[in-house]
């Protein structure tokens, strides 16, 4: 078994090599889900101390999304041996950049932390209108909608979003998480949304905490 927290701490130095490499040979070893899915822990681990360098502005924006990249590659390399149990554990969140915002970093961060949790993951990508979360949110019946946006006319978009989840009655099961650097409680509150987050991290606690209250939900 490999060194988990040298392994952390690879993710957390953006260490791309050190990762591909060790994951690489984790993989070759053949180990069971349950190892593979300590790795997971891990990988988020090491995402922590990278939100954690990025808060006390020891790592910037251009760091995170690397961070992002290498998480996205470390999962693709663990898919394999991860089983798909965990998944379906988790439940499906549908996800957006809603209208009028084409910023994708935050987004993009929370869905590969949240796959890294287990959770199914529709990403619709930006400037998603109110019509395309209805139509996506019909169709897969997601346990989550989240929301992100950078701009502060997201905040009126999001709201537009919620509105009309209410019209075609997808609301009432549905949580709604919203993200971004505009977001607030008063925000949250007038948007109609269930919680708000300006860390990915954080944010996909709230999604696991309302999933492991509703174990026979979606």
């Amino acid at each position: 078994m490999i060194d988990l927290q040298k392994f952390t701490q690879s993710i957390g130095d953006l260490d791309e090599n050190a990762v591909i490499e060790t994951l690489n040979e984790f993989v070759a070893a053949n180990p069971t889900e349950e190892e593979a899915q300590a790795l997971v822990i891990a990988c988020q681990n090491g995402m922590a101390i990278v939100g954690d360098l990025y808060e006390k502005n020891e790592y910037y924006v251009g760091d995170l999304i690397f961070s992002g990249e290498i998480l996205s590659s470390a999962l693709d390399i663990l898919k394999p041996v991860l089983g798909t149990g965990n998944r379906a554990k988790a439940g499906s969140i549908v996800l957006g950049t809603v209208e009028g915002d084409l910023h994708d970093i935050g987004k993009n961060i929370f869905k590969g932390m949240a796959e890294a949790a287990g959770f199914e993951v529709y990403d619709l990508g930006i400037d998603q209108s109110p019509s395309a979360f209805v139509k996506k949110v019909s169709e897969v019946k997601p346990a989550i909608v989240g929301m992100s946006g950078v701009l502060t006319l997201a905040l009126d978009s999001m709201k537009h979003v919620v509105d009309a989840l209410e019209k075609a009655g997808l609301r009432k099961d549905l949580k709604v998480i919203i993200g971004g650097n505009p977001v607030t409680e008063i925000a949250c509150r007038h948007i109609g949304a269930d919680a708000f987050t300006v860390n990915a991290a954080e944010g996909v606690k709230i999604c696991q905490g309302w999933t492991a209250q509703q174990p026979g939900d979606h």
